[in-house]
């Protein structure tokens, strides 16, 4: 199983080795290093991360029982290919958490604040124009967990959470594709966001999340 290079972490000692060995792999699998539906060898991957098979095999238990993996019998372990379905509900959810993540925090955003936020969108711009897909998706996941923050809502930051990994996921591959849009739409954002304009940052957030949702729907249903 080839790996890009520089990809793969080896796996640091201390700690709960089965821990790091499975954050290691869901970060392989939520970046795309390993691409859904991709064979899992235990070997190959032990090698890799530089362990021995056992916490990989338990790493993979978990990953299958969190959707991340399948195991099918007398075949090994593959990457989860998510279907348009599961897509659909998981960007759906995705954008009503973040339209009030972003109304909310239109009504507690402070100057320096949408300042932070305008940094945020400056510092994914210049990924975008280097084409650094990476570098795009991370400044894209901050400045979203950064508008979840503004909105000071425990339990709404905690939903959030619990999708924020997928959400990466599923961005990567349409990173290209959404583009320049993607963050004229967050200055858009963080413009009624300063002006307090809850409504408006509402409705613009709505709109951009579900922007992404049809670019990757467009992207897998060209693929299929």
């Amino acid at each position: 199983m080839a790996l890009p290079t520089g990809t793969v972490p080896k796996v640091e000692r201390p700690g709960p080795l089965r821990e790091r060995v499975y954050e290691a792999l869901l970060e392989l699998i939520v970046t795309r290093s390993l691409e859904p539906g991709q064979h899992l060898v235990e070997t190959e991957l032990a090698g890799h991360l530089g362990v021995s098979r056992q916490p990989v095999r338990e790493a993979l238990q978990r990953l299958n029982t969190e959707g991340w993996v399948d195991l099918r019998p007398a075949q090994g372990a593959f990457v989860h290919d998510p279907t348009q379905e599961e897509a659909d509900q998981l960007l759906v959810v995705r954008g009503l958490l973040e339209a009030e993540a972003a109304r909310l925090a239109a009504a507690h955003a402070t100057p320096r604040a949408t300042a932070r936020l305008r940094e945020l969108c400056e510092a994914g711009e210049r990924a975008w124009e280097s084409d650094e897909v990476e570098a795009v998706v991370a400044a894209n996941a901050a400045f979203h967990a950064y508008v979840m923050e503004l909105a000071a809502n425990t339990v709404l930051a905690e939903l959030s959470a619990q999708v924020d990994r997928r959400v990466r996921w599923l961005y990567t591959p349409v990173a290209r594709t959404r583009g320049a849009l993607s963050w004229s739409e967050h200055r858009a954002m963080i413009d009624a966001i300063e002006a307090g304009d809850e409504q408006r940052a509402q409705q613009l957030m709505r709109a951009h999340t579900e922007h992404t949702r049809t670019s990757y729907h467009k992207r897998a249903s060209s693929e299929r």
